[in-house]
């Protein structure tokens, strides 16, 4: 299995980044090709410190990192990706990975 997080930073205005990406954003991202499961954080992201400077996180799974290559290859990857200068006005952190059970 593979996954992909999104990290979007704290936008300039929470209230339009919430309404985009609940309306928008989440149904575009549904149809992208292969996703397994897809979930968000729910509520203030912190950290051991105190309060991080991410607004939102998203976690999608897959079944392998190419999966997550040939999906974000296709019209409805292409869509989700060409969203996000549309709400995450405060930057937008995209990591994948192969992972493994310890």
């Amino acid at each position: 299995m593979a996954t992909l997080v999104v990290l979007y930073k704290n936008p300039k205005d929470t209230a339009a980044f919430d309404k985009h990406y609940s309306e928008r954003h989440i149904p575009l991202a549904k149809k992208i090709p292969g996703v397994k499961k897809y979930e968000i954080s729910k509520g203030p992201v912190m950290t051991p410190a105190g309060p991080s400077g991410i607004h939102l996180v998203a976690t999608l799974q897959f079944d392998s990192l190419a999966a997550i290559q040939s999906a974000f290859a296709t019209p409805e990857g292409q869509a989700a990706a060409g969203d996000l200068p549309n709400f995450a006005t405060g930057g937008v952190d995209l990591l994948m990975f192969d992972r493994r059970d310890v």
